[in-house]
């Protein structure tokens, strides 16, 4: 049964505690057997991928070869029934309008000096996104990876996925197809980890790799990181809605259930002022899980992570929810701005009845590759500028150093730094 906790009960600071700094995110591990595969992979390169990708997917990569062949990809798509096709094609488009609004302009100022500063936004060179293969796939990931990449101008994305006895998902394709993938190969795991990082013979290196994986992958991403740009090392997925009596307990329980299922160790939290509504919530949500297809995963969820908090008034949320720091917040109030303003921690906002975090996964437009695990007090959810970077530029002239040399040959003397004083000093000297 779910946790229930009442703000205004004694000892409910040390229970909150508690659920705030519980962690979910499975320690199984994996570090050592990661380490190596990525060490063979960078000794023995496309040998080694050949050999784990034969070990774990049970794939013979120099029979089918490691890329999926263009003819194959459109083959997959046309496999893909009219309104499926049809709701890919909407998500992809609103997810591409919404990200081409995030470009960034860059700068380029003089001031009064005449010293001339700024900035400008430039692509990585390529981007790699890693996207879970087999008849589990989500091709909603592939978009949500692959179209920012392409919005920011990367010019080579290349898409990795695991193929279990050589099973390609059409739709996984399909969406690599619509989004604009480049190339995508047939090998997953640490190993496609490690192949993109470093490159081998016949994978070329990326400079950023993005996309949920299984704690091998999360744990490769973490190690690669430093040779390469990762999104992020991204746990269990979670949720929090804050709701008055006025929702329907159905409509919550099945949000609820919405982040349950997607792993026996995803989190999904109730916020509500009304104790009855939480029950009637509840009770709910019993009746949903019989017919789940995944309640296996999403009982195991509501057992043993599930949580309904009762508090005296929605602005006694706001802390709470803050702490929390949740993947995904949905406000089912009549005036979601009380809660809205007041927060600052959540990787997105779901405002309104009307707006279940669901309809964010597939065709809203905003990302929902998100922090978890608390990660959104200092992070984001994936956007344009993660495939770019900002590069600052100056230019002094003989009139804008002569204005601000002499301080400079000041602080480098204080910092016992004699070279670099006198790199500005021999121009003052000659001006």
């Amino acid at each position: 049964m779910p946790l229930r906790l009442d703000a205004r009960a004694p000892g409910f600071a040390n229970h909150f505690e508690a659920l705030v700094n519980a962690r979910r995110e499975s320690d199984v591990g994996v570090s050592a057997d990661v380490a190596a595969i990525i060490a063979d992979v960078r000794a023995r390169g496309d040998v080694a991928v050949a050999e784990l990708t034969a070990r774990f997917d049970h794939v013979d990569l120099a029979a089918t070869g490691v890329e999926i062949a263009r003819k194959e990809i459109s083959a997959a798509r046309a496999q893909v029934a009219p309104d499926v096709l049809a709701a890919l094609e909407l998500a992809a488009a609103r997810i591409r309008d919404f990200h081409e609004a995030q470009r960034p302009a860059g700068l380029n100022r003089t001031d009064s000096t005449g010293i001339r500063t700024g900035y400008r936004w430039t692509p990585v060179a390529a981007a790699g996104v890693y996207v879970p293969g087999g008849r589990a796939a989500y091709p909603s990931s592939v978009l949500m990876n692959a179209i920012p990449a392409k919005v920011a101008g990367v010019a080579r994305v290349v898409m990795v996925t695991p193929t279990p006895g050589n099973e390609i998902n059409p739709l996984v394709l399909a969406a690599a197809d619509l989004a604009g993938v480049d190339t995508v190969l047939r090998i997953g795991g640490a190993q496609a980890i490690a192949a993109l990082a470093f490159g081998t013979a016949t994978i070329a290196a990326v400079d950023k790799i993005t996309g949920p994986g299984n704690a091998w992958v999360a744990e490769a991403k973490r190690q690669v990181f430093g040779f390469v740009g990762i999104d992020m090392v991204a746990g269990p997925s979670e949720v929090v809605i804050v709701s008055d009596p006025k929702s329907d307990p159905e409509w919550v329980a099945a949000d609820l259930l919405a982040q349950a299922e997607h792993d026996a160790v995803a989190q999904s939290i109730l916020i509500t002022d009304s104790a009855a509504f939480g029950d009637a919530v509840a009770a709910a949500v019993e009746r949903q899980l019989l017919e789940l297809m995944t309640k296996i995963a999403a009982r195991a969820s509501w057992d043993a992570y599930g949580t309904i908090i009762v508090v005296a008034d929605f602005a006694d949320a706001v802390p709470l929810i803050d702490a929390l720091a949740a993947e995904h917040l949905q406000v089912m109030l009549d005036d979601p701005g009380v809660i809205f303003e007041g927060v600052s921690h959540a990787g997105s906002i779901f405002l309104g009845r009307n707006t279940p975090e669901a309809v964010g996964d597939y065709v809203a437009g905003p990302n929902h590759v998100l922090p978890t695990g608390r990660r959104a007090r200092f992070s984001s959810g994936l956007g344009v500028t993660d495939f770019m970077k900002r590069t600052t530029f100056l230019d002094c002239g003989a009139t804008g150093l002569t204005a601000i040399g002499p301080a400079a040959v000041t602080l480098a003397t204080a910092e016992g730094l004699p070279a670099h004083a006198n790199s500005v000093r021999l121009r003052l000297r000659a001006s």
